[in-house]
């Protein structure tokens, strides 16, 4: 007998699962600026913006009127009703409300995804680079990430080649995660490549968990949802939430949409799990969906400035192959020649000479991808436009001095 505290035995998944870098850089930052070192962050996906204020009027009236107890577990009927109109209005989509769950945040939403489909044994197909949550969930319940890698075109960024993901399906496929407008990369599929990926999954058999929280962060290119196509019920679930495009990242509000009977089936899950999401942040919400957009298209046109600006600035500095993401509020940039002169063996390696001499925090490009992302830093253009040109220049003079040696 082991004596080992009984509280020590954790499952072998609770080893194998990774948390989110972003998240583990939040002390150190902290830590630096109590010693008086300004800290540019390039690292956390989050809005800069507060939530509107309508919305958050509309979590004060819910406050106030006492609205503060359980709800239905698959969400008040008016948000409900507002996310269908939301869908089939802007996608053309048929989404019936009692075909959606509300849930706290799109994590919760891969979770029950995984929870719901993934056996010991079972492969899910990520497309990589990739965020986090999709390869963590996989193996937590036993099953194993089968990695198809983007393409990288210096210059031109990301694009995927749907005939590597048709290739990596085997009879073991259960599920394939698809990130659209893409985090890390900022790629964008368009409504072909979306309806051939969607028949690809249906004519094999796989179920498509589509997350697309980005939606509204596209600049470029012609952008396809999952829930436009003509057969979504038979092997979609989808996705979506309102942390980004309404800068509600706190607030925990996300929703997946399925077929009646797969949304029956996870609403025992649900309740099992979380009950219901927060009351007063589905008032929110409603709020949100039905109110005034106006904002929110400030916001799009601002990161649209962002993204052009950190391009033009970044695609000067020796050592980083930059390019224009298509959407979201990130860049993938290549840095294998700044590590090679540099000395370095990892890109973590890189991070933390960024981060304690120059102040400037970018994230490991290995947390999106073990294979590939070894040779690429994150950059998140959600700060200031100041932010970004101090922060790039600072990065630049690091990379000068390293590449004139």
């Amino acid at each position: 007998m082991s004596n080992e505290p009984p509280a020590l035995g954790l499952k072998q998944e609770m080893y194998i699962i990774k948390g989110e870098s972003a998240f583990t850089y939040l002390p150190i930052i902290r830590e630096l600026e109590t010693r008086g070192v300004k800290v540019i962050s390039f690292g956390i996906g989050q809005p800069d913006f507060p939530t509107p204020a309508h919305i958050r009027e509309a979590a004060k009236d819910a406050l106030d009127q006492g609205f503060t107890g359980y709800t239905e577990t698959a969400g008040i009927p008016e948000l409900r009703e507002a996310i269908a109109d939301y869908l089939n209005s802007r996608y053309g989509s048929d989404v019936k409300p009692d075909e959606i769950i509300v849930t706290t945040g799109t994590k919760t939403a891969i979770f029950m995804a995984g929870a719901a489909y993934l056996r010991p044994g079972d492969e899910a197909i990520v497309i990589e680079p990739a965020y986090y949550a999709y390869s963590q969930i996989t193996k937590f319940f036993g099953a194993k990430p089968k990695v198809v890698t983007m393409d990288f075109e210096p210059g031109k960024g990301f694009s995927l080649d749907l005939g590597k993901v048709e290739d990596a399906v085997t009879d073991r496929t259960r599920l394939l995660f698809l990130n659209n407008p893409n985090n890390p990369t900022g790629l964008v599929l368009g409504r072909k490549q979306v309806e051939e990926l969607m028949d690809v999954a249906a004519r094999k058999g796989v179920v498509v968990v589509a997350d697309e929280i980005y939606d509204n962060f596209v600049y470029d290119g012609d952008f396809g949802s999952t829930i436009s196509h003509a057969g979504w019920r038979d092997n979609l679930i989808y996705i979506n939430g309102f942390s980004k495009t309404f800068s509600m990242t706190g607030w925990r509000l996300g929703y997946i949409v399925a077929r009646r009977e797969v949304v029956n089936r996870m609403l025992d899950l649900a309740v099992s799990v979380y009950s219901c999401a927060t009351s007063i942040a589905q008032k929110a919400g409603v709020a949100a969906l039905r109110g005034d957009w106006s904002p929110v298209r400030s916001m799009i046109d601002e990161f649209k400035r962002r993204r052009d600006a950190i391009y033009s600035l970044l695609k000067d500095v020796p050592g980083f192959e930059a390019y224009k993401p298509q959407g979201a509020f990130y860049m993938f940039p290549r840095v294998s020649g700044l590590l090679k002169a540099a000395g370095f063996n990892t890109t973590e390696e890189l991070v933390n000479k960024l981060l304690y001499e120059k102040g400037v925090l970018v994230l490991p490009g290995n947390t999106f991808s073990e294979s590939m992302g070894r040779n690429f830093v994150r950059f998140s253009f959600a700060t200031s436009l100041d932010n970004i040109v101090e922060g790039v220049k600072r990065i630049a003079e690091f990379a000068d001095k390293v590449m004139r040696r």
